[in-house]
């Protein structure tokens, strides 16, 4: 049973990494180098995120000291 287990774990574990070998994508058309490429929403929401991260922090620790713990 055990040997069983340990030779489907590898088998799946080869075909997950041969995977993007039998795959084919598309090639990235790129941006026309004349107009400038848009920044995608989602790169937008990351900094977004990370700012509001930042300051969640900075409260927590000026709130910290103002309290004296």
């Amino acid at each position: 049973m055990m040997k069983t287990k340990i030779a489907l774990t590898l088998l799946i574990c080869i075909c997950c990494s041969l995977m993007p070998l039998l795959s084919h994508a598309q090639l990235d058309p790129g941006c026309n180098p004349d107009l400038p490429c848009p920044i995608d929403g989602g790169l937008s929401l990351l900094i977004a995120a990370g700012i509001g991260i930042g300051a969640k922090k900075a409260y927590s620790a000026r709130k910290k000291t103002w309290s004296g713990e």
